[in-house]
């Protein structure tokens, strides 16, 4: 339901939404004859197929619904009527179908048939964009000779299919990140075997979790100990990377924080040298994202798991071989292989002034104004972006969240129509930042914190608090504002 308040408001466009849903017919009946593998091998099939358009012409849908398989390609229009584009989406879609390989594993055909409807609906635009998508939403795929080929489920961990039951079943799980140390611990306990493959290790610290006791609950029952508790925690967190001594290396900082999980290694591996060996990393702490996880460790100890500390060079039909020729026949194939955190906005088209987009502007290397602004680009405000990534990230969020609310509120009290950061400030904060990755553990280390030139791009050097301060101080110093063509300021 649209709020008519809103919806009136001056300052608020009216645009339509087109959107197309292809329907492909005979699904439900041909769900009730195939057996769950085929039916699952037909819809991963589809599914891909569908990925595939929706990527070719910008939708950001395509997705199974319901009984049957409904696959949805939408977009922004300025006209209702305005649907060539999906239009011409939802035609590549049958034109490929006509290609599929709808194959089983019975050797018989089952084609389906699609019905088109077409379907527009009333969007609003206000006159400012906040991007809080984060930089953790586009999966890394691998691109290993004869991945297509595996005839097992095949998976990345932020596309989980959850209709597969791992039970008794050979999981091959490849990458060692976060994810990973939190996979493996929770089905290591179902799986007949399981195989880790590790190309590089992480550095890894126990997280100490736990329950809180009954006389911790009446205490945080208190507003005020909650508080105090939160603060102490950030206390403690803020401390740690205070001038960001503990990201340089040669650092009593930096090598205290590597000892510790140096210990916690050989606290972990006394009985079992081989694995010590093979989870101890190479380069500097913290090089990579550091890792908290206070089970990984023991899971990898457990008779059906075996950590293979080589990278994957290919894939068979029903097997996975590492870098050294071996093969291991395995039934899942579960992809824990990160994401693309430098391909900030992967998945958006934002143009600014005098039609040029922003990953045109960053060339290959994005970059922003205390990762919130750009120049060229108007009341676009980012959360999570470029050089933001680092310490306590609530804070950093909340910072980044007060300074849009605060250039809005701006707007609204100049009666201007647009506010940027002014070009000079960019340029100053860009090789500000860059000058202080400089000697950095993530300088010297194989992450995803890198632009393909190799610039770090992701990360924040000195501590939250530094931040919070100077998204405060050079927030309204840094802007110009400016009317729209033909608004009369005032208006």
């Amino acid at each position: 339901m649209i709020n008519e308040g809103v919806s009136a408001h001056p300052r608020v466009e009216r645009r339509y939404l087109t959107s197309i849903f292809i329907d492909l017919v005979g699904y439900t009946a041909l769900s009730e004859r195939l057996d769950p593998e085929d039916l699952r091998l037909l819809q991963r099939r589809y599914q891909n197929l569908a990925l595939t358009v929706m990527e070719r012409f910008g939708g950001f849908v395509a997705q199974f619904q319901g009984d049957g398989v409904v696959v949805y390609f939408g977009y922004p229009a300025a006209h209702e009527n305005d649907a060539e584009r999906a239009l011409r989406a939802a035609l590549e879609f049958l034109h490929r179908l006509e290609g599929l390989d709808t194959t089983i594993r019975d050797g018989s055909d089952t084609p389906l048939t699609a019905r088109i409807g077409i379907n527009t609906g009333l969007v609003l635009i206000g006159p400012e964009v906040i991007s809080g998508v984060g930089f953790l939403n586009v999966p890394r795929y691998p691109d290993w000779p004869g991945l297509d080929d595996f005839e097992g489920p095949k998976f990345h961990t932020s596309r989980w299919e959850h209709q597969h039951d791992l039970t008794d079943q050979v999981v091959a799980v490849v990458g060692t990140g976060s994810t990973a140390t939190q996979i493996v611990p929770a089905v290591q306990p179902i799986v007949r075997r399981l195989y880790l493959f590790q190309r590089e290790p992480g550095w890894v610290m126990p997280k100490g979790d736990r329950d809180f006791t009954p006389e911790e609950r009446a205490r945080f029952a208190n507003p005020w100990r909650r508080r105090q508790e939160r603060l102490r925690l950030k206390w403690l967190l803020e401390k740690n990377i205070w001038g960001g001594k503990i990201f340089r290396v040669d650092t009593k900082q930096n090598a205290a924080r590597r000892q510790f999980c140096l210990d916690y290694i050989e606290q972990s591996f006394a009985d079992r040298p081989d694995l010590r060996d093979a989870v101890t990393p190479r380069y500097p702490y913290p090089g990579k994202r550091p890792i908290f996880a206070s089970t990984f460790y023991p899971s990898l100890k457990e008779p059906n798991v075996e950590l293979v500390p080589k990278a994957v060079a290919s894939m068979t039909p029903t097997g996975i071989v590492d870098v050294d020729g071996v093969e291991r026949d395995i039934d899942v194939l579960v992809m824990a292989t990160g994401f693309q955190p430098a391909n900030y906005l992967a998945r958006l088209r934002i143009v600014g002034r005098g039609g040029q987009s922003l990953h045109d502007y960053w060339a290959g290397e994005p970059h922003g104004f205390l990762g919130i602004t750009v120049p060229g680009f108007p009341n676009f405000f980012m959360l999570y972006g470029p050089g933001t990534n680092g310490g306590e990230i609530v804070t950093m969020l909340e910072s980044q969240s007060e300074y849009a609310v605060r250039a809005v509120k701006r707007m609204r009290r100049e009666r201007v129509t647009a506010v940027e950061v002014r070009p000079v400030f960019d340029r100053w904060w860009n090789r500000w930042l860059q000058h202080k990755m400089h000697g950095t553990s993530w300088e010297k280390s194989n992450n995803y914190f890198k632009a393909p030139t190799g610039k770090i791009v992701t990360q924040w050097p000195i501590g939250c608090v530094a931040y919070r301060y100077l998204t405060k101080l050079f927030g309204r110093i840094s802007e110009t504002t400016s009317l729209r063509s033909g608004v009369k300021k005032g208006e």
